[in-house]
């Protein structure tokens, strides 16, 4: 009877013991499922958006000085030449949604090349990893020189002119960061016949006559922030003798363009404000 009892207690802490084996490795897979859940791709809508599209992208590595910079280039399925479009990226770097930008404006018949301006700053994982980190990529970008962003941005301009399916027509846009670095551009390059900008601050007061094309804006109800800027930037540009044409779009917030497309938008007034924006790039893009 002792005999029994002491193999029945012995059986009894080996099932609890391999309980609880089986709910550490349970809790283990959780948790290790939970965290590759949180350290998904924040745009996982914009790259299934670019995976569904028919263009076939590539990535060209240009060459300048002494740097390098990694652009992402769509050509548009057209019989004729093509304007392109230099396209900036926002404060959080080339990311799923600036290409799925890029590629919608492909199928709008531009050539697109995307600079990824960050090349180069991390070597460890690439851009790529700093984009996901989020809370560094912000801090990379600020300290990028400004003469190094003009450089990458005048290859990139370069680069498309020459490109046998160019018309040799070329135009700069940018979003929220991106579309201060447009802004800015436009006071340096004098071969772009255009400049789009998206929530983007303006360049200093003193550089505004140097611009040599004109200035299209595009600015959020709800971020006064940016849009605070554009009477002020108004009579600037109408001082220095420059084309500025600013819209506001009432109720959207800033980041719109992006925001306007993202299924958790709970702000109808950002897809009203996306929608009626790229129409009007549309639009202005003819008339180049």
């Amino acid at each position: 009877m002792l005999h029994f009892q002491i193999e029945l207690w012995m059986a009894t802490v080996i099932l609890k013991s391999n309980q609880r084996i089986i709910m550490k490795r349970f809790l283990l897979s959780a948790l290790w499922l939970l965290a590759a859940a949180l350290s998904a791709p924040a745009q996982q809508w914009a790259h299934a958006k670019l995976d569904k599209s028919p263009r076939h992208p590539e990535w060209v590595m240009l060459k300048h000085g002494g740097r390098e910079v990694n652009c992402f280039v769509v050509y548009p399925e057209v019989k004729d030449k093509a304007p392109a479009i230099v396209l900036i990226h926002e404060i959080f770097g080339l990311t799923d949604w600036v290409r799925s930008a890029a590629d919608e404006l492909a199928a709008e018949g531009y050539i697109v090349i995307a600079p990824d301006l960050l090349w180069g700053s991390v070597t460890n994982g690439g851009t790529e990893e700093l984009i996901k980190s989020r809370s560094n990529v912000g801090k990379a970008i600020q300290a990028l020189p400004a003469e190094q962003i003009t450089a990458d941005l005048d290859a990139a301009v370069d680069y498309a002119a020459k490109l046998d399916s160019c018309n040799g027509k070329v135009v700069v846009a940018g979003f929220c960061w991106g579309g201060g670095q447009s802004f800015r551009f436009a006071t340096s390059n004098k071969a772009i016949k255009a400049a789009f900008v998206f929530y983007g601050t303006p360049p200093p007061a003193d550089s505004l006559s140097k611009i040599n094309c004109p200035v299209y804006g595009f600015y959020a109800g709800n971020d006064a922030r940016i849009t605070a800027t554009v009477p002020k930037t108004t009579d600037q540009m109408k001082a220095a003798g420059k084309a500025y044409e600013p819209v506001v779009y009432d109720g959207a917030g800033h980041g719109f363009m992006r925001a306007g497309e993202d299924p958790t938008n709970t702000n109808p007034d950002n897809t009203k404000a996306r929608n009626e924006a790229f129409k009007r790039w549309l639009e202005l893009m003819k008339k180049i």
